[in-house]
């Protein structure tokens, strides 16, 4: 049997690993790690993902994946990657978005029988004191060393500096890592590749107070081509919540990626096998859309599943073909009020999230970007009229892309 890094490594998911002559002999045991998700929003993001399908292969080989929920954690904030000091929150609303996250990793490991655990480190980070736990961890690390971490040195240099409360988010995360070895003898920490600083201290600190071994191993962040961040959307996060974007709109992200990053995307993003995902991605030219259409439908279907991938690709195939729109497009309710209010084109636009505001909207119409139905609007104070918009609804479009119906509530 394929050894479970190897299998990560040709899928792309590998960025670092402490020890992997070591870290091989321990999986080929069955091992429990764990994977952090910062509850700081009621949904986990595409860039979630990445680990999350991580962690699905890993159980699939025989290993326990912890789900750690940072209700904890969150109440600092992580300073990777950010310029400014993230957004205090109240623990109200922390354990509300562990609670829909929870329900979400649902869907992607097998929680019966205790094959896969979700935990907040809530519990045991809330109530330390501070005296004993600078004394018993804080001793352990070295400030010099942790001064050197890319996150650290970074938000040093920007204009509000670091906090020293963000300063104690690596020893909180490493801290992590001890907890969970000794209530449940993990032994693998796993994470974006921008979380290689704080996972190299939770794995060094396993190792110096217990003398057991321990291993952090990072994957690639989801980058396009180019070294841009995927999952942007002009409304703004592509989330795994389909209220926040619906299984029409996720399709659709995934239909229009660049060429050069589909065999990447099938590799990382769905459990295609490596040959169909290598055959799909040297295909060229016109034929490259069927590789498209697998993406999209595949991860679609892995996050909202089989239903929902069905109705958002029938819906994409109406559109095409210039057929009735149906299924799972985006819609827009609007009231006869807000009609007698503001029937702008315009505003509908930046309503549904076509547009980002009243003057992108105003740009896209000069630009003959827009359309109702398969009419250019042309007038930038152009209105739409309960006649227009009927018992049916009316296709609002922008560019190739970007659909949406207006219906009357």
């Amino acid at each position: 049997m394929e050894h479970i890094l190897d299998i990560l490594k040709d899928r792309g998911f590998i960025a670092q690993t402490t020890f992997e002559d070591e870290l091989y002999e321990q999986l080929k045991s069955p091992t429990v790690f764990y994977v952090g998700f910062d509850p700081t929003a009621d949904s986990l993001h595409i860039g979630h993902y990445i680990p999350i399908m991580a962690m699905a292969h890993m159980q699939r080989a025989g290993h326990k994946p912890i789900a750690l929920m940072g209700g904890g954690t969150a109440m600092i904030g992580d300073p990777s990657g950010k310029t400014d000091m993230r957004k205090m929150l109240s623990t109200e609303s922390i354990d509300q978005n562990v609670e829909c996250i929870k329900k979400q990793m649902s869907r992607f490991l097998d929680f019966s029988e205790g094959q896969a655990i979700i935990v907040n480190n809530a519990d045991w980070l809330r109530n330390l004191n501070f005296i004993e736990f600078m004394r018993d961890i804080g001793s352990m690390f070295s400030v010099n060393k942790m001064l050197t971490a890319e996150c650290y040195k970074a938000r040093m240099a920007s204009e509000n500096g670091l906090s020293f409360l963000e300063f104690t988010y690596m020893l909180m995360q490493s801290y992590d890592f001890l907890e969970l070895f000794h209530r449940y003898g993990c032994r693998l920490e796993m994470g974006g590749n921008d979380q290689w600083s704080n996972m190299l201290g939770g794995a060094d600190l396993v190792r110096r107070k217990e003398q057991e071994k321990a291993f952090a191993c990072t994957f690639q962040l989801l980058l396009t081509h180019d070294g841009r961040k995927m999952g942007k959307t002009e409304a703004g996060a592509l989330w795994l919540d389909p209220e926040k974007t619906s299984p029409y709109n996720f399709y659709q992200y995934w239909r229009n990626v660049d060429d050069k990053d589909v065999e990447k995307c099938l590799a990382l993003l769905t459990f295609l096998p490596m040959d169909e995902v290598r055959r799909l991605g040297a295909l060229q030219g016109a034929e490259l859309n069927e590789a498209k259409r697998v993406l999209a439908y595949e991860v679609t279907k892995l996050v909202h599943g089989e239903e929902a991938a069905v109705q958002a690709e029938a819906a994409a195939k109406a559109l095409f073909s210039g057929g009735p729109a149906g299924g799972d497009i985006p819609t827009l309710t609007v009231t006869a009020a807000e009609l007698a209010e503001d029937a702008r084109v315009s505003t509908m636009l930046v309503r549904s999230g076509l547009c980002k505001s009243q003057s992108d909207a105003r740009k896209q119409i000069e630009q003959n970007a827009v359309s109702l139905e398969n009419e250019k609007v042309t007038d930038v104070a152009a209105v739409l009229s309960a006649e227009q918009i009927g018992t049916e609804g009316i296709l609002l479009k922008k560019g190739k892309k970007g659909f949406c119906r207006v219906i009357l509530g």
